[in-house]
């Protein structure tokens, strides 16, 4: 059965070729368009998880403040249609 594989004699491993030479280093306009690139994703991951969240903090501070003087949006909002409605009927 060991007659049957045939197997040659085994060849020297080539040696790896040397690692590459260091990259140049980038130059200055490079690095600042890479720091600008990055800067505007953050930008935008900032600005998508901050503007929900002020958004809902002014409507929070809006509903607390109404409720403080004893009042609600609905009702703020009927008082404005009711004005609108006085205002139409005079001209």
């Amino acid at each position: 059965m060991t007659s049957d594989a045939q197997e040659e004699p085994l060849r020297p491993v080539a040696t790896p070729p040397s690692p590459p030479a260091k990259p140049k280093p980038l130059s200055a306009r490079e690095q600042r368009r890479r720091r600008r690139r990055s800067r505007h994703r953050g930008e935008e991951i900032l600005g998508w998880i901050l503007v929900p969240v002020i958004l809902f903090g002014l409507y929070w501070a809006v509903t607390a403040g109404l409720d403080a003087m004893g009042t609600s949006p609905g009702v703020v909002w009927d008082q404005l249609m009711q004005v609108k409605a006085a205002l139409e009927k005079k001209m």
